[in-house]
């Protein structure tokens, strides 16, 4: 393996091209932090993640995530399809689970193989905290729809895993499908609160094998819809926990989202309550895409 050598993944896909892509170096203690931010900006996807120093140490493997325009101390999808590479690359065996040191903490990412390969990984979540509750006009508003197919059942809330989202309930996915953003009222929205994305909802599916459909929007940081958001999974687990939403205190769901966008992605959560706390892990395939190396 070259020391400039990058590989990337799909997360959360079923076939190529369908999940959130990402790159990921494999040897990045050999960039600078400006390398490493201008990586990952020329390589253009949501993140881009750097394994230090591609060995572990402490227990667990020292990793940077970096999107278009900062360092993030957490990220989803980066989490998994990072694991993918250190387990495929570095360890080169099955291993149940490996850890990765991320700014917010260590991370234990659990594999499950089929016939020797790794299948799908999951990754346990912070804690949740749940933040404001906004309006339904309000959130009715940013998305365009009627405040009455908003499920009032539910609050509209923030909700935070390490990173925050606006959770909203919606009623079907014949509401879910029309929405169209109103940039303006979106923007205004996220800077009254610390979440600046969106993360919407509802029972309904296009695949009949899967329990939710989700959509995400980010206008604030460029990203106008993420075809899959593994942070945003984690948050809608604790918040579907929290208000017992299929009323149990234990859940295993597959969630679908990108449908809309033309890009099938495929989440899975499960999230369990014992003495007040919550348990959230979240889920999905990796595959492989392309091997690079830099000139």
């Amino acid at each position: 393996m070259g020391s400039r050598t990058f590989f990337i993944v799909d997360v959360f896909a079923e076939q190529k091209y369908a999940g959130n892509q990402l790159a990921v170096f494999p040897e990045g203690d050999r960039y600078t932090d400006e390398e490493m931010k201008l990586l990952a900006r020329e390589t253009n996807f949501s993140e881009v993640t750097f394994i230090l120093p591609g060995r572990a140490e402490n227990g667990g493997f020292n990793v940077r995530i970096f999107s278009l325009d900062e360092e993030l101390p957490f990220a989803g999808h980066p989490t998994l399809g990072t694991a993918y590479i250190i387990q495929r690359e570095i360890i080169k065996e099955e291993v149940p689970q490996i850890v990765l040191n991320l700014p917010v903490g260590p991370i234990p990412v659990n594999i499950t193989y089929l016939n020797g390969e790794p299948a799908i990984f999951f990754m346990r979540q912070a804690q949740p905290s749940f933040g404001e509750i906004l309006t339904p006009a309000a959130a009715a508003e940013v998305l365009n729809i009627d405040p009455a197919e908003i499920d009032s059942r539910y609050p509209i809330q923030e909700v935070s895993t390490g990173l925050p989202f606006i959770i909203i309930p919606l009623k079907s996915l014949q509401v879910q499908s029309k929405i169209k953003v109103n940039i303006e009222r979106f923007i205004s929205l996220v800077e009254a609160v610390e979440a600046k994305s969106i993360y919407v909802f509802c029972p309904e599916t296009y695949d009949p094998g899967n329990n939710l459909n989700a959509r995400m929007f980010d206008y604030y940081n460029g990203i106008p819809e993420d075809p899959a958001t593994g942070s945003a999974a984690g948050c809608l687990a604790a918040y579907l926990l929290k208000y017992r939403f299929f009323d149990t205190a234990r859940i295993d769901l597959r969630v679908e989202q990108g449908m809309e966008i033309k890009r099938p992605s495929l989440l899975q959560i499960r999230a369990s309550e014992r003495g007040g706390q919550m348990e959230i892990s979240v889920g999905g395939g990796v595959i492989p895409v392309a091997e690079g190396r830099l000139l």
